[in-house]
C-alpha cells in the first residue's frame, strides 16, 4: 500500500488513518491473466493469457475536513479500499447513487486527483509512483468523457480547436494539414460532418456536443476510455444513440471502457461486468448477468427493485426489501462495521455494526463477489 506523502508528510498530525481492515487484494482474486471473460470480449487469436490493461489495488481517497481552529482533524472517506481490474476490449460498469464515490474513483484512476492510499497499474506500469513528467506521455492512452458536454468544451474554442488540442499537446500531427485530417477523421468516427469543425459549442445540440467530447478523446488514440456519466445530461433518445456509438467504437477500436453511471439499465446495456458502489466501497461485483439475476447484496436488490416497470411484468415486480431514502452513514470518519448497516433490513447488531465485510465470492469460481455478512442467497 502506498501513501501520497506529498499530501500527508511523515509525522503529520492530520494524516488520515490507513485502512482498518485488509480488503481482498488482487493476489486474492482469481488470476486475471487466466480468467475467462464474456464471449463478446475480443482477445488475441490463439491466446487466453492476457494481462489486464488496468489494475486498481486497494485505492482510497481521503479528504481532510477541519472544524474550527482547534478542532480535531476529521477525514472524509470518498473512496475506501477499492480493488478491480479491467481487461482489454472490456467494459466495467460502476453503478451507485450520487455521492457514492464513483467520479472520485474515476479521477483517482487517471490521477486527476491523487489517491491517498493504494496503487493504479496501467499496462504493467505503476502510474501512482510516476512523476508528472513521466505520467504525461501515458495520459494520451487514458482519456475521459465528462458528464456535462457543455461544461467540458471551451465556449471560446471552435470544434477544430477543441478536438485538435490533444493532437497538438502530444505532437501527433506533423503539420496543420495533417492535423485537420486527423480531426476530420475523429469527427467522422462519431458521426459528425467535416463542416462541424468551424462551429462553436453553443451552436451544437447536447448530443452533438457529447459526440465532440468523444471525438476529442478518440483523436489521440487511447486504449482506456473513462466515461463519467456520459449520457445523464442528455435526452433519452439521444442517450441511446451515444450508448450505441460507444458500443460500436469499442468493437471497432478495441477500447477498454470504465463506464460510470447511476442508471442500472444503462450499465446493464453497455457492460460486461458491473460493480455496485455504496459510500466509497464496492458492495457487489461480477458478470453483469449474474449481478442482475442474483442481487446478493441488499443494496443491489433495492436498486433493481426501484427501477420502474411497465406492462404485464409490473404486477410480478418483487417487493422493495429496503428503503433507499433511509439515512446514509456519514463518509466523515465512518468507523467500523458495514457501510450499509443503517439501511439494511438484515443487519445483525454486534456483527454488522462492528465488523466490516470484505468483497468475497459466495460460490468459488463464479467471479461474483459480495461484501455482506448476510447476503440474499
Amino acid at each position: 500500500m502506498s501513501e501520497r506523502d506529498s499530501d500527508y508528510p511523515p509525522g503529520a498530525s492530520d494524516r488520515p488513518p490507513g485502512p482498518s481492515q485488509k480488503p481482498p487484494g488482487l493476489s486474492e482474486f482469481p488470476p486475471p491473466e487466466v480468467e475467462q471473460g464474456p464471449k463478446s470480449v475480443a482477445r488475441p487469436a490463439g491466446s487466453v493469457r492476457v494481462r489486464p490493461l488496468l489494475i486498481v489495488e486497494r485505492v482510497s481517497k481521503v479528504f481532510p475536513v477541519r472544524r474550527g481552529i482547534f478542532g480535531k482533524p476529521q477525514f472524509l472517506h470518498a473512496v475506501e479500499d477499492v480493488s478491480f481490474y479491467l481487461r482489454r476490449s472490456e467494459t466495467l460498469g460502476i453503478v451507485g447513487e450520487s455521492g457514492s464515490g464513483k467520479s472520485t474513483l474515476a479521477r483517482a484512476v487517471l490521477r486527476l486527483t491523487e489517491p491517498t492510499f493504494g496503487r493504479v497499474v496501467f499496462d504493467e506500469k505503476d502510474i501512482t509512483r510516476m512523476s508528472l513528467a513521466d505520467l504525461r506521455p501515458m495520459r494520451r492512452r487514458m482519456q475521459i468523457i465528462f458528464q456535462d458536454p457543455s461544461a467540458a468544451l471551451n465556449p471560446r474554442m471552435t470544434v477544430r480547436e477543441c478536438v485538435g488540442e490533444g493532437l497538438s499537446i502530444f505532437r501527433m500531427a506533423r503539420n496543420e494539414a495533417e492535423g485537420d485530417e486527423l480531426i476530420e477523421k475523429a469527427l467522422a468516427t462519431v458521426g459528425l460532418p467535416p463542416e462541424t469543425m468551424a462551429r462553436f459549442p453553443h451552436e451544437l445540440s447536447g448530443g452533438q456536443k457529447q459526440r465532440v467530447g468523444i471525438a476529442r478523446a478518440l483523436a489521440v488514440k487511447p486504449e482506456l476510455l473513462v466515461c463519467d456519466e456520459p449520457v445523464s445530461a442528455l435526452d433519452v433518445s439521444i442517450q441511446a444513440q451515444i450508448l450505441n456509438l460507444l458500443l460500436r467504437l469499442q468493437r471497432d477500436l478495441g477500447l477498454s471502457i470504465l463506464f460510470i453511471s447511476h442508471d442500472l439499465r444503462v450499465v446493464a446495456h453497455t457492460s460486461h461486468r458491473v460493480a455496485v458502489m455504496f459510500l466509497g466501497r464496492f458492495v457487489e461485483m461480477g458478470p453483469t448477468s449474474a449481478v442482475s439475476e442474483k442481487r446478493y447484496h441488499p443494496y443491489t436488490r433495492a436498486l433493481f427493485d426501484a427501477i420502474p416497470k411497465l406492462g404485464p411484468d409490473a404486477k410480478t415486480r418483487l417487493p422493495i426489501v429496503t428503503d433507499l431514502s433511509a439515512d446514509t452513514p456519514s463518509a466523515v470518519d465512518p468507523g467500523k462495521g458495514c457501510v450499509y448497516v443503517t439501511r439494511c433490513p438484515r443487519a445483525e447488531k454486534g456483527k454488522c455494526d462492528v465488523d466490516t465485510p470484505v468483497l468475497a465470492e459466495i460460490v468459488p469460481g463464479s467471479h461474483h463477489r459480495v461484501a455482506c455478512w448476510h447476503p440474499e442467497v
